[in-house]
């Protein structure tokens, strides 16, 4: 008993380290970045580099914000992810809903079909949709934004959620149905809250789809609508790469993001592994 144990302990110790060194490797590059947005341009260009060992500054982050409208690039992105994640969740609920409780012998074609969209290239579509969306003065939109980004992430949405339905047994629905709940009421009232986990999940993390999308933002947006994205790009010039300023601008762009995934975590993997364990 006491060898399995001590067996079993060293089996955590070395799952817990193999982790928090991958944790490390994944993570370096961020910590990285905002160590260099600290840094002079000297600084941020030397050779060998220094990790903690600078003359620390606040001057890049001045520069950007005088430079660039900071908040405003950050509203156009919290207005473009959480409003295209929104509707694209107001549509794949139904439509999740009768995929898993009343399905069709199309019903797994239509699923694949979906998922294979992603699979498209975004640049096979890009000039239809820009010359559409410039025909109907959608170019350099939040609305044009919020709609581009809501097909792309809609199927995503649709699988996850249909994913997370399909857990929660039907006997559950058809007893609100005998008690007389319509439709609406059976989604709204008996569905969603059930699914709580799921949704929040697919909620948060279709958020950060949004928020980190960069090549439909980059084409479609100028100035007015113009979000976090298009912000850090704004730093890479036919001048040259200012790694400083680029650093900082990158960090203000990833720090709220990060923010939300830190907090929401265990949110993210209680609705994960959803139905994982009975």
């Amino acid at each position: 008993m006491t060898m399995a144990r001590a067996a079993t302990n060293r089996q955590k110790l070395v799952v817990t380290l193999i982790a928090w060194t991958i944790g490390i490797v994944i993570f370096f590059p961020i910590l990285w970045t905002a160590l260099t947005s600290f840094k002079t341009e000297a600084e941020a260009i030397a050779s060998p580099p220094s990790f903690l060992a600078f003359h620390w500054t606040l001057e890049n982050y001045t520069e950007v914000q005088q430079r660039s409208d900071y908040f405003l690039h950050f509203w156009n992105s919290v207005v473009i992810s959480v409003g295209s994640t929104l509707i694209g969740l107001m549509v794949a609920v139904p439509a999740a809903w009768s995929m898993a409780f009343v399905p069709g012998k199309r019903t797994r074609d239509v699923l694949m079909w979906m998922l294979s969209t992603k699979m498209l290239p975004p640049v096979g579509v890009l000039i239809p949709i820009y010359l559409l969306f410039r025909d109907v003065g959608l170019l350099d939109s939040r609305v044009g934004l919020v709609i581009v980004l809501t097909l792309i992430n809609l199927p995503i949405i649709v699988w996850m959620l249909f994913t997370y339905f399909r857990e929660i047994p039907g006997e559950i629905l058809e007893a609100a149905r005998m008690d007389g709940a319509g439709l609406r009421d059976e989604i709204l009232f008996v569905l969603l809250p059930m699914a709580v986990p799921g949704i929040a999940s697919t909620l948060l993390l279709n958020i950060i789809l949004a928020w980190n999308e960069a090549f439909w933002t980059l084409n479609l947006s100028a100035s007015q609508s113009a979000p976090l994205t298009a912000f850090i790009a704004s730093y890479s010039s036919p001048e040259g790469l200012f790694y400083a300023k680029l650093s900082a601008a990158s960090t203000m762009a990833v720090a709220p993001i990060l923010v939300l995934g830190w907090f929401s975590q265990k949110q993210l993997v209680r609705g994960l592994t959803f139905g994982a364990v009975k």
